[in-house]
């Protein structure tokens, strides 16, 4: 129904605004009385199989919604419903903020890909919250935090803990964003004094509650081996819980867009199917030269249940979409929980 019917329309749209007319359907469609158990019967997959336990959360189904979709955690519900184990919110700043100017959101149809340039743009942590508090107890929620743009890095840390403190009670688990290639100097922040710094100081915090929760790691598909390297040693410092492989890429390669119309678009983060090879590369880099010290969650490019199975297969405890979820619609989901549960 959604690639026949919904998708050649929203497509006619310029893609963001597509992304917020599906969001108003989304929200409003599931107001009408009747409406959410058609979806859950429609999309939902239901069964024991699926079932994955990590960081101490059990997850009904390891099929999670990535970050950026749902940034102020409007749908999250809904999301729910038509199959995703969990959803991941964000990313959240402290203050609301615009994002970069539109246009910023563009589709590459021929590769299966999107190039953004969004910019953090989000209503504040504390409108997030308020949203937050009315969620279904049923409902796995990850916060994605990150910074606002006019921070400057050496008081990134203080916007971070601001995020961690007011999302603790609403939230399952934490991602420590650091790696959006949108805000300027975000991505300095990955080096490995200024992020062994920060990851140290929200796990102290952490450490002080009477639960504390797992916060994980985004890093970018961009980094090299040595780069990973330390990742893997600053996990081992900090004692973070694990990793989310990966962000989008600054990267242009290999893709069957002209160059021309690449050139007219501009800067931005490239998801989708062209960066499904390098996030599997860093699943399995990561998971081979920690010896499989923490958990990864797997992102990037899945856009069918042969591309999830590869990222389970190259290491990944659970995996995300986001940009196949938008070409290929729920249906996507339930095809791949069925070819897990075999």
């Amino acid at each position: 129904m959604y690639k026949l019917l919904l998708r050649p329309l929203l497509f006619k749209l310029q893609a963001e605004k597509a992304h917020n007319v599906t969001l108003s359907l989304l929200k409003n469609g599931f107001k009408v009385p009747g409406v959410k158990s058609i979806f859950k019967r429609l999309y939902g997959v239901s069964n024991p199989k699926l079932e994955k336990e990590l960081f101490g959360i059990k997850f009904p189904n390891p099929v999670g919604l990535a970050a950026g979709l749902d940034k102020n955690a409007e749908v999250a519900a809904e999301m729910h419903a038509l199959g995703f184990g969990f959803i991941e919110v964000g990313t959240v700043t402290p203050k609301p903020q615009d994002g970069n100017p539109q246009p910023r959101l563009f589709r590459l149809k021929e590769d299966t890909g999107l190039i953004n340039r969004m910019g953090f743009n989000n209503k504040g942590v504390e409108s997030m919250v308020e949203r937050l508090k009315k969620m279904p107890k049923n409902v796995i929620i990850g916060g994605n935090i990150g910074k606002n743009k006019l921070t400057p890095n050496e008081n990134a840390v203080d916007d971070y803990v601001i995020c961690f403190e007011a999302l603790f009670d609403y939230v399952h688990y934490f991602v420590v964003n650091v790696s959006s290639p949108n805000t300027p100097g975000l991505r300095d922040l990955q080096d490995k004094e200024p992020l062994t710094a920060l990851l140290n100081e929200l796990q102290r915090l952490n450490n002080l509650k009477t639960t504390p929760k797992p916060i994980l790691l985004k890093i970018a598909p961009d980094l090299t081996n040595e780069q990973l390297d330390d990742i893997v040693e600053i996990l081992a410092v900090t004692k973070i819980s694990g990793v989310i492989a990966t962000n989008t890429t600054i990267s242009r390669e290999n893709l069957i867009t002209t160059d021309s119309a690449i050139s007219a678009i501009g800067n931005g983060g490239l998801s989708g199917k062209p960066l499904k090879d390098r996030s599997t590369e860093v699943i399995r880099y990561l998971k081979t030269t920690s010896k499989n010290a923490f958990p990864v969650i797997g992102v990037g490019g899945i856009c069918s249940a042969e591309d999830a199975l590869e990222k389970i297969e190259a290491g990944a405890d659970l995996i995300q979409v986001y940009s196949g979820f938008v070409y290929e619609g729920p249906a996507m989901i339930k095809k791949i929980c069925r070819a897990l549960a075999k």
